[in-house]
């Protein structure tokens, strides 16, 4: 009897443990890919490490893809949720609508349909703001920052207003080309992340 209920109790903690493990699915650009890094000492490989430092079970699936726009990002979003089942998505796109000057009603309507799509399979939403540099002029810098915090008041999610706060415009953390965080930086980048993130796992 004693054997049987200890394999009991067993089997119970196992179900738990499978029941509290989630996926995060990362949708992003060059900055989530890891563009011109080792992918290993990138923000998102360092989340998972820190997930599991942290005594959590979730999956991190990275599904960022260099130069992506929030266009094309939600044109792929339909099989990666069916095929990952997230319980999490975050989001962090917009930096190429920006740099192609691309409308912030666009990006907003983007930003807007995959937020619907993820709350349709019953996922939380992280949304991570950017912003662009002062050259492309105060009025469309300011119409793109906005879209962010909008859409997250709109849409009840969860945002970090600017994913690269602290890091953006200071050329020590950046890469040569000045869009890219270097790996010095990576480390920022999360902690700009976790105190957002931590509590919808």
């Amino acid at each position: 009897m004693r054997v049987w209920l200890m394999s009991a109790g067993l089997a119970l903690m196992c179900l738990a443990q499978n029941a509290a493990a989630g996926t995060v699915l990362i949708v992003g650009d060059s900055i989530s890919a890891g563009f011109g890094l080792d992918t290993s000492k990138g923000w998102v490989a360092l989340l998972q490490q820190r997930l599991e430092r942290e005594g959590f079970s979730d999956k991190v699936v990275n599904a960022s893809i260099t130069g992506d726009t929030s266009g094309g990002a939600q044109a792929r979003l339909a099989p990666l949720l069916a095929a990952n089942k997230p319980d999490l998505v975050i989001l962090e796109l917009g930096g190429n609508d920006g740099l192609r000057g691309q409308p912030p009603a666009q990006l907003q309507q983007n930003l807007s349909m995959m937020i619907d799509s993820a709350k349709g399979v019953g996922a939380k939403v992280l949304l991570l703001g950017m912003q662009l540099p002062p050259n492309y002029g105060k009025r469309y810098t300011d119409a793109f920052a906005q879209v962010y915090p909008d859409l997250a008041k709109q849409k009840s999610v969860a945002l970090v207003p600017f994913f690269l706060q602290g890091v953006g415009g200071v050329p020590a953390l950046m890469q040569a080309d000045g869009l890219h965080p270097a790996v010095g930086a990576q480390g920022m980048l999360l902690d700009n992340v976790w105190p957002v993130l931590k509590p919808l796992l």
